[in-house]
């Protein structure tokens, strides 16, 4: 029985330039500096979103920069956000990479009757990345919801976004 090719591994320097890329966008979109979020992708990228809570897998398609500003729009509407991220895997290809994001998305909003809330996501982003002239660039990513809670919140730190 022949044992299953196994991915080539990632070099030090390619692991902490993808581990950059993956905290960096998390950083962003929680600063709410969107543009630069989606300055992270290729600029052919795709994103795969769920339509919750009737999908939680990867259904909506958002292609290029344009996209991604497109598919993050909904953020702006948001009191803040926290991106966790707990978990990475990365395999390396030719000039390419995969990677598996463990993720934890807090996104807190305040109501008509100025309770604030919580509506938590836990999740997973497959990516695909590109190595460009920039340095690495997420070419595709698929986000498939595992889990969503909705908690009260006491108090929020407002932020200036």
């Amino acid at each position: 029985m022949r044992a299953a090719a196994r991915p080539d591994p990632v070099s030090t320097a390619d692991r902490l330039a993808l581990t950059d890329l993956v905290h960096r966008y998390a950083a962003h979109v929680d600063d709410g500096l969107f543009d630069r979020a989606a300055a992270l992708f290729a600029e052919t990228a795709e994103l795969v979103v769920p339509n919750p809570p009737e999908h939680l897998g990867p259904t909506v398609h958002y292609r290029g920069q344009a996209g991604v500003l497109d598919a993050l729009a909904p953020l702006r509407g948001l009191t803040r956000t926290r991106h966790e991220i707990v978990g990475e895997v990365y395999e390396l290809g030719a000039g390419t990479a995969t990677g598996r994001i463990a993720c934890v998305a807090h996104h807190w909003t305040r109501g008509a009757d100025a309770a604030v809330t919580d509506l938590v996501w836990h999740l997973r982003y497959d990516d695909q990345y590109v190595q460009t002239g920039d340095g690495w660039r997420i070419r595709r990513r698929a986000l498939t919801l595992n889990a969503i809670e909705t908690r009260p919140v006491r108090r929020i730190r407002y932020s200036g976004i």
